[in-house]
């Protein structure tokens, strides 16, 4: 019998004992190490062989990943060890680091119970292991650390034991820092922070395959000392087979992470809304295999052999091949074609996964990532929300018109596989257009759909993508349908930060019950009457519906939200979407007779009185900011730092780190474009860098009607504003 089939049924046994199960996700900034670790877990679990391990990088099974040397998707991998004379069963998920995948690590986040969160020594807690901690604390899973290439401290920097002490106690402090500041309004959350004594921090070099903890030392009897030698002498070998990488963070995982039993009572009313009382509650809170089957998935894939493929968490009941299940937002039922875990890129079939695994199944044909799939109709859970927005557009288009078919089919696919991409159709123009976190998202996108699916295709150059806001509270306006019979008076005014905030982090939506959306909305500083008038929340706008008895309103109002929608959708200044809006209806005059109140006179005169009131709200343009962080040698300081405020960006700071200078700053993502090529010849290539979406914010008056008149030529609008925009 081949090892893998060895392991696969090790695999299978030990999925029925949800205590010795752990779901776990290694997430970390960018090249600090991730993929690189689970290789050493991989070859630690007898999956890949012990020499390639570090070179291998098995997670990455992608083309793409191995050419560009970055993880682009999170890979599944179901492994077994031995802890404390128990074997345990381990589902790791490795995730990408680049700030353009962050959609990946959200959605990974959902499945697991515990995070890894890996930071390179030397480079310490950048911008993306923030991103990661708040993505794993939000969702309720618990992090340990793991400080990767100290093996760099000791031979690069030639740091001695007390510099090296100093060094990898300012990353845990930074690290708990992090944590606590994120952490302590979550009552369900007791101290989380990382601790070497406690054994939830690890040390060590996933390239050369050793490993340490508090713990392994007094195992091991192995000092830092010892450690330090054994590196400077290149005796790594011997390291590594005196204290290998896998033993201590498996160890670890399997000490410290909590099992689906004890996760899963404190994650259910954390991430589903339905009624805690019920049957189905129980069920998921105590992982019954033998109750209703309950399965979150978290990614879809495809497979050219057996179509699409969506994984996610059990959270109850067993799944088998056969089954007819409810997929949330879908009518009709799905019936499972086989069901099986994940070995990296290879997916294995078994005959049951039960609650509290992470299981791959086929014939799920109406499920997308973020969907919820169960026996029974239900609650579906919480949306996953995505922590940054698309800011970047390309246009897509099939070079021959055969193709085209082909093209919108596997578009459709790309946005099942990944939400964080939006994908919409220019009517006038026919071009699909694809909206993404990034640059190197929309690449990889475009590359994959040319490579995998062999369909020739243009892109256009990127556009970037705009919103537009209100700046001041408007007076009451009137917008007037067609047939002059109905009239709606409304008034617009800027949301607070904090309410924007609880609105997109779907703290507060429609879905949610009437007085917990109140709750959430009055404590993100809404006044209590007009918490109690919310009518409807699309984007980060809300309606407020504050009329008083007016007939045939309620068989209107849906007319009315539809024309609302379609006004915020696309803004009086460029057609583009408008944020972080309050909108008060406060009197409406309505034809009784319902022909003349239908959709051909109610969205027109929604929509006019919406515009309306953002003019005279002094609606302007915004636009989506980076984040930029460059590490540069000193002597190329000025020039990195010319790169950001060439770009009509600003420097934020500058301070030394190490041997190296760093210079924080923001830009506006549309002077970003080609800066990685510009950064690099600037700086003669010595510089890193890296960027983080910083949200929108207003654009320079001077800047304002010309950037509008080129979005309005783009898309063939009229290129004379409405005579009120006098103020631009």
């Amino acid at each position: 019998m081949g090892r893998r089939k060895k392991i696969v049924q090790e695999c299978e046994r030990l999925m029925d004992e949800p205590e010795n199960i752990r779901n776990i996700a290694i997430a970390a900034h960018v090249d600090h190490g991730k993929t690189t670790l689970s290789d050493n877990l991989l070859a630690g679990a007898g999956m890949i062989s012990d020499e390639t391990a570090g070179e291998q990088l098995a997670m990455d099974t992608e083309e793409d990943e191995q050419e560009r040397g970055i993880t682009i998707d999170a890979a599944n991998v179901s492994m077994t060890h031995e802890y404390d004379g128990t074997n345990h069963l381990i589902n790791l998920i490795d995730t990408p680091g680049h700030v353009d995948f962050g959609g990946d690590v959200t959605r990974a986040m959902r499945a697991v119970d515990g995070a890894l969160v890996v930071v390179d020594a030397v480079e310490g807690a950048m911008p993306q292991t923030e991103t990661v901690l708040r993505q794993a604390l939000r969702e309720g899973v618990k992090p340990t650390l793991f400080i990767n290439k100290v093996d760099r401290l000791i031979s690069e920097l030639q740091e001695g034991p007390e510099e090296m002490q100093n060094r990898l106690l300012s990353v845990i402090h930074d690290v708990n820092e992090l944590i606590r500041g994120m952490t302590e309004e979550m009552d369900d959350i007791d101290d989380w922070t990382v601790s070497v004594e406690e054994g939830t921090v690890g040390f060590g070099s996933a390239l050369y395959k050793w490993g340490v903890s508090m713990p392994s030392m007094q195992r091991t009897g192995m000092d830092f000392g010892e450690i330090m030698d054994l590196e400077r002498n290149d005796q790594r070998q011997e390291l590594h087979e005196r204290t290998p990488l896998s033993d201590v963070v498996l160890d670890m995982v399997c000490e410290h992470f909590p099992n689906p039993v004890n996760a899963q009572p404190r994650r259910i009313p954390r991430i589903w809304r339905g009624d805690a009382d019920s049957e189905l509650a129980d069920s998921m809170r105590l992982v019954d295999e033998d109750g209703e089957v309950v399965l979150m998935v978290t990614d879809i894939a495809m497979d050219p052999h057996a179509g699409e493929v969506a994984s996610g968490r059990v959270f109850s009941g067993t799944l088998e091949k056969g089954q007819d299940l409810y997929v949330s937002g879908t009518a009709g039922t799905n019936r499972v074609q086989s069901v099986g875990v994940y070995m990296g890129g290879e997916r294995e079939e078994v005959d049951q996964v039960p609650a509290g695994n992470i299981a791959a199944v086929t014939g799920l044909k109406d499920a997308i990532a973020g969907s919820t799939v169960s026996s029974t109709e239900m609650t579906p859970f919480e949306t996953i929300e995505h922590i940054s927005e698309p800011v970047i557009t390309k246009s897509v288009e099939a070079q021959t018109m055969d193709d085209l078919p082909k093209l919108i089919e596997t578009l459709r696919q790309v946005s099942k596989e990944d939400p964080t991409i939006q994908i919409t159709i220019n009517e006038d123009t026919g071009e699909h257009l694809i909206s993404g976190q990034g640059e190197l998202h929309l690449e990889v996108i475009t590359q994959r759909i040319e490579k995998n699916q062999g369909i020739p295709v243009n892109t256009g150059e990127p556009i970037v993508v705009y919103r537009e806001a209100i700046q001041r509270e408007s007076d009451q306006v009137e917008g007037i349908s067609p047939n002059r019979h109905n009239r709606f008076y409304i008034s617009v005014e800027p949301l607070s930060d904090e309410l924007v905030e609880t609105v997109k982090k779907g703290e507060a939506t429609m879905d949610m019950p009437e007085q917990e959306r109140r709750e959430a909305l009055q404590e993100a500083g809404m006044d209590k009457d007009d918490s109690q008038d919310v009518e409807h929340i699309h984007g980060s706008n809300i309606l407020l519906d504050q009329t008083k008895g007016i007939q045939h309103l309620n068989e209107t109002m849906e007319l009315f939200i539809e024309g609302l929608e379609d006004a915020l959708d696309n803004g009086p200044l460029a057609n583009e979407p408008v944020q972080g809006t309050l909108i008060r209806l406060h009197d409406a005059r309505l034809h009784e007779d319902t022909i003349h109140r239908g959709p051909a006179q109610v969205i027109p005169a929604t929509r006019n009185a919406v515009h309306k009131a953002l003019i005279d709200g002094r609606i302007k343009m915004l636009e989506p900011m980076q984040d930029a962080r460059i590490d540069v040698p000193n002597d190329h300081m000025g020039a990195a730092s010319g790169e950001i405020q060439g770009r009509r960006g600003r420097v934020d700071d500058m301070y030394q780190e190490g041997d190296l200078m760093v210079v924080e700053g923001i830009a506006p993502v549309g002077e970003m474009i080609g800066f990685a090529s510009d950064i690099r010849s600037a700086t003669e290539g010595r510089a890193s860098w890296n960027t983080e979406n910083a949200g929108f914010e207003v654009m320079a008056d001077s800047l304002q009607r010309e950037k509008i008149m080129e979005i309005r030529e783009r898309k063939g609008m009229k290129l004379e504003l409405p005579p009120a925009i006098d103020y631009i």
